[in-house]
């Protein structure tokens, strides 16, 4: 944003600046080349004086010396033509042969005609000005001048110039960029308050406020909402806590008073309920698992923080083992598949809620008469729990909505439920940086994939 920022700022600037600049260097150009042209206009009419006198005396040193003087001053050359058209006072400089156009034009002067006054070029075209007039006494031209300014006087003039403008050009547009990226800071630093906060909140510092309110009056106001919103969010979260503070706490007496109330029928049933018992047993201990850890999540804010070394082949085999009755109820055959050991560290109650929702939903949709298989495999990228059913299955445009909450697919609108089950199993994942996935294999059904990162032991 800085950048996009900085090159609005900027490229405005910056086209400023080349057009007055460049149409300051063109003026400047010009008006060098005017100066230079209307000088040498005024020492020609003075040469033509000082030849008149010259030519009508018979005496070339009255205008030799002059000539030859300014030559060595401004490098200019001057030569007087005699009435013949021959040379009769050459100042200095290359005597080569004069060009067809010169000789034209000194033709023309001895006629009595002014030569022509030479017009500004582009600085990268200059070439020498020349200058012919005649030398007119009593009406009658005895002789002509011509003068012969170097170019190079004009462009050294024109690049000097065109220096001090690209110097001063490259200073306006530093202190513009100093400016801008001063501006920009000062617009964007709220911005960035607004980012850290973000942040924080995000980590679960959910007190983070922005208590600077520097800045432009619309950023200031932004982060007027900003702070109230993170109240409201604070507000919010507090309440969740408490809520699940005060339900975990309440659940925990009428589970423990089911527990007695197991163990006390359990004393009355003969040994061929042994196994049932034990497996009840083992739910409440679940049940109760679960509760504290809604209470350290709760209490903490963090996730993940009864994470450690969990075989999640064994996880599977237990979640299938528990839900096989209930399965066969339904006429499912409920099988496990993976006797491996398959070690990651994870959060082995979040874990099993997860695989717990996801078997639910396969054995609630799978017809009387099918399986459920729950495979456990392991790879360089984690563990993976792959719960197969041959239920109805769903469309493929809609197996995207099946991890929304409360969503259902219309075929299945009469079966029990309320479309939750893979949304938190989903939730869950996430909270223990799992993930889940659902395809839809060409033999109809769904396989639920339960992908756990490899954590620090495999």
């Amino acid at each position: 944003m800085r950048r996009r920022l900085i090159v609005v700022f900027l490229v405005p600037l910056v086209g400023v600046l080349l057009v007055l600049g460049g149409a300051y260097a063109w003026s400047a150009a010009r008006s060098i080349q005017q100066e230079q042209i209307s000088q040498l206009l005024g020492d020609v009419a003075y040469f033509v004086t000082s030849a008149r006198q010259a030519l009508r005396s018979g005496s070339p040193e009255l205008v030799a010396s002059e000539a030859g003087r300014y030559y060595e001053l401004y490098g200019t050359r001057v030569l007087v033509i005699d009435r013949s058209g021959a040379p009769w006072v050459d100042g200095g400089g290359d005597p080569g042969v004069l060009d067809e156009a010169t000789t034209a034009q000194i033709q023309l002067a001895l006629a009595g005609r002014r030569g022509e006054v030479p017009e500004p070029a582009p600085p990268w075209a200059l070439s020498d000005l020349i200058m012919v007039e005649p030398v007119i006494d009593n009406g009658e031209a005895i002789g002509a001048v011509v003068v012969t300014a170097s170019g190079d006087i004009a462009r050294e003039t024109i690049l000097r110039q065109w220096g001090l403008l690209l110097g001063g050009a490259i200073l306006a547009t530093s202190v513009g960029i100093y400016v801008v990226f001063r501006l920009a800071n000062w617009v964007l630093r709220p911005i960035r308050r607004v980012d850290r906060a973000m942040e924080a909140i995000e980590r679960g510092d959910v007190e983070a406020r922005i208590a600077d309110e520097t800045g432009p009056p619309e950023l200031r106001s932004m982060i007027l909402v900003f702070n109230r919103m993170a109240e409201e969010i604070e507000r919010v979260m507090s309440r969740q806590q408490e809520f699940a503070l005060n339900a975990s706490h309440e659940l925990r007496n009428p589970l423990n008073a089911l527990l007695v109330r197991v163990e006390y029928l359990a004393t009355g049933l003969g040994d061929e309920w042994g196994r049932d018992i034990e497996e009840t047993r083992e739910e409440g201990r679940r049940m109760t698992r679960i509760l504290d850890t809604l209470l350290s999540l709760a209490r903490s804010s963090e996730r993940g923080a009864a994470a450690g070394v969990v075989d999640v082949a064994e996880v599977g085999r237990a979640r299938v083992e528990a839900w096989r009755q209930a399965a066969s109820q339904s006429g499912v055959d409920l099988l496990a598949d993976g006797d491996a050991p398959v070690l990651t560290v994870t959060d082995r109650t979040i874990l099993e809620s997860a695989l717990d929702a996801v078997i639910d939903n396969a054995v609630k949709f799978s017809p009387s008469g099918t399986r459920v298989v729950v495979s456990v495999t392991d790879s360089v990228e984690g563990a993976e729990i792959v719960v197969r059913d041959h239920g109805p299955g769903v469309q493929e445009d809609e197996l995207a909505h099946l991890t929304e909450r409360f969503w259902r697919s219309p075929r299945n609108r009469s079966t029990p439920g309320s479309g939750l089950g893979l949304a938190i199993a989903t939730d869950l994942l996430h909270s223990i940086g799992g993930r889940l996935r659902v395809e839809s294999p060409e033999d109809g059904g769904l396989a639920v994939h339960l992908r756990l990162g490899r954590g620090e032991s495999s």
